[in-house]
C-alpha cells in the first residue's frame, strides 16, 4: 500500500492544507465547559453515539466493497479492494473498542451504559456545525469525509461535497449553567480532550471519591472481549489513559497520525486515487444507494421497495439491535455472574460477525428496487426504539433475548432465499446463540 504522503489537492473550493505534518497542525481548539457531573455525562453519551456512528460508517463502507472479478475488476485491483476492506473493517473494530470505553467512563461516573443514537442521516441540529454522520458507499467522497471526521485538531480540511454539512450555530455555555447541553466540538480529538479538561476540573473540585463512584465490576475488562489495551476506569489517572487511548488511535499523536485512523484512511485514498489514474473506469464499490426499510421524519431518503431486500434489512436491523440489547445488559451488570457476562459478551461478538457481517455484505449485492435501476441496497443500521436498549430485569432479560434470536431464526427461514447460503448460516447462527442464552435460565419457561 502506498505509504502516507502529503495530501493529494483538493478542488479549490473544498481547501485543503499544503501538508499532513505537524507543520499543518494549528494550535488545538479550547476545550469546552464542563463544571458538573450532568454536563459531564451528557458529553461522554454524545462520544459514545459518535464512535457508534462512526463504526456504523465504517462498515457500510466496508460492505459495500466488490469481492469477485465477475464484478468488474481485475486481479491486481481485486487485491487492492481486499487490503481496503480489511483497512477499513479494522477501524470499525477500533470504533466498537473505543464505544466500549467510553461505556466503561459512563459506567465509572455512575451513568448506564448509552448505546442508542438517532437513525441516518440524522437530524441537522444533533451535532455541531461540521459534524456529519451518514452512510457512504466505498469511493473518494467516503474517504474525504472519513479523512475529515477523523482529522487532528488544527487541521485545515473540509468534508466532502457530497454531505450537506450546513448546522446551526451551538450556544456557548455558560460556566454557571446547570441543563447539560450539546457543546461545539470541532473534531473527535476536540470531544475527548474537553472531557478530559472536565474530568480534570470536577476532580479538582471535588475529589476522585466523589467522582468514581461506579461499581468497577460493571465495566468491561480485556478477557471480555480480548482487547488488551482495554482501560478499566477507577480514578483520575485510568480515566486520561483511556481517553488517551481513543484519541492517539483516531487521530494520532498530535502531529503523528501515519498509524491512526486518518493515516490508515489517507493511505487508502493515496492508493484508490492511484488506481483511478491509471484505470478512470475503475470502480471498486457496489452501486449501493443509503436507503432506508421504514419511512424517515424528513421523508426524504430512499426506501428500499424490492420486497425480499426489505425483509432481509429488517433481518438484518434485529441482529444488530440485538448486539445492543447484550451489550446494555452487560454493561448495566444488575446481578449476573462473572460467568453470565461472559455469555452476553460472547454472544454479542458472534452476532457481529456471525450475522451482521454476512447481512451487511449479502444487503449489498440485492436490489434496490424497481424505482433505483441498477442500484443495490445497504444495512440501514435502523432502530426502532428511541430509548436505551437495557432489560432491567435479570430473568426476563434473558428470556426476551433468547426469544428475540428464536424468532429472527425462524423469520430468515421464511425467507424466499431463506435456504441458500449465507442465509442458512445465520438463522442456524440465531438459533444456536438462543440456546446458549436459554441454558442461563433458572427455570426457563
Amino acid at each position: 500500500m502506498t505509504p502516507p504522503t502529503a495530501p493529494p489537492p483538493l478542488s479549490p473550493h473544498r481547501g485543503s492544507a499544503s501538508t499532513l505534518g505537524a507543520e499543518a497542525l494549528a494550535d488545538a481548539e479550547s476545550p469546552f465547559v464542563i463544571e458538573h457531573r450532568e454536563a459531564l455525562i451528557y458529553m461522554l453519551c454524545q462520544a459514545a453515539e459518535l464512535e457508534h456512528g462512526l463504526m456504523c460508517e465504517y462498515l457500510f463502507a466496508a460492505f459495500t466493497l466488490k469481492a469477485r472479478v465477475d464484478e468488474g475488476v481485475t486481479a491486481r485491483q481485486l487485491q487492492a479492494i481486499e487490503r481496503w476492506r480489511r483497512v477499513i473493517l479494522g477501524v470499525a473494530a477500533q470504533e466498537m473498542f473505543h464505544l466500549t470505553l467510553a461505556s466503561n467512563l459512563l459506567a465509572a461516573v455512575g451513568m448506564a451504559p448509552h448505546l442508542v443514537r438517532p437513525n441516518m442521516p440524522h437530524p441537522a441540529r444533533h451535532y455541531p456545525p461540521g459534524v456529519t454522520v451518514a452512510l457512504l458507499p466505498f469511493g473518494e467522497p467516503a474517504l474525504r469525509h472519513f479523512m475529515f471526521l477523523e482529522r487532528p485538531e488544527g487541521m485545515a480540511l473540509e468534508d466532502t461535497e457530497a454531505l450537506d454539512a450546513s448546522r446551526h450555530a451551538v450556544p456557548h455555555l455558560d460556566a454557571d449553567a446547570i441543563a447539560p447541553v450539546l457543546q461545539t466540538f470541532a473534531t473527535v480529538g476536540h470531544l475527548y480532550r474537553s472531557i478530559e479538561a472536565g474530568f480534570r476540573r470536577l476532580v479538582e473540585k471535588w475529589g476522585e471519591k466523589c467522582i468514581f463512584i461506579g461499581p468497577e465490576r460493571a465495566q468491561a475488562r480485556p478477557e471480555h472481549f480480548q482487547w488488551k489495551e482495554l482501560v478499566v476506569v477507577t480514578d483520575l489517572a485510568s480515566a486520561i489513559r483511556a481517553i488517551e487511548t481513543i484519541v492517539e488511535q483516531g487521530e494520532g499523536p498530535r502531529g503523528d497520525w501515519k498509524a491512526a485512523h486518518f493515516g490508515r484512511f489517507k493511505s487508502v485514498f493515496d492508493e484508490l486515487m492511484a488506481l483511478k489514474a491509471e484505470d478512470p473506469s475503475f470502480e471498486p464499490a457496489r452501486p449501493v444507494l443509503a436507503g432506508t426499510v421504514w419511512p424517515t421524519e424528513s421523508g426524504s431518503v430512499p426506501r428500499f421497495t424490492n420486497h425480499e431486500t426489505a425483509r432481509v434489512a429488517d433481518w438484518f436491523n434485529v441482529g444488530y439491535e440485538l448486539v445492543l440489547q447484550l451489550l446494555s445488559r452487560f454493561f448495566a451488570n444488575v446481578d449476573e455472574t462473572d460467568a453470565q457476562r461472559a455469555v452476553l459478551a460472547d454472544v454479542a461478538v458472534s452476532l457481529m460477525f456471525d450475522v451482521v457481517g454476512p447481512l451487511g455484505r449479502y444487503l449489498t449485492e440485492l436490489p434496490a428496487g424497481d424505482e433505483y435501476p441498477g442500484r443495490n441496497a445497504g444495512p440501514s443500521f435502523e432502530l426502532f426504539y428511541t430509548s436505551d436498549y437495557l432489560l432491567p430485569h435479570r430473568r426476563a432479560a434473558w428470556i426476551v433475548m433468547a426469544e428475540r434470536l428464536r424468532v429472527a431464526a425462524a423469520y430468515g427461514r421464511r425467507l424466499e432465499k431463506g435456504a441458500e447460503e449465507p442465509l442458512a448460516r445465520v438463522a442456524a447462527t440465531f438459533d444456536a446463540l438462543a440456546e446458549r442464552l436459554h441454558a442461563q435460565i433458572e427455570d426457563p419457561p
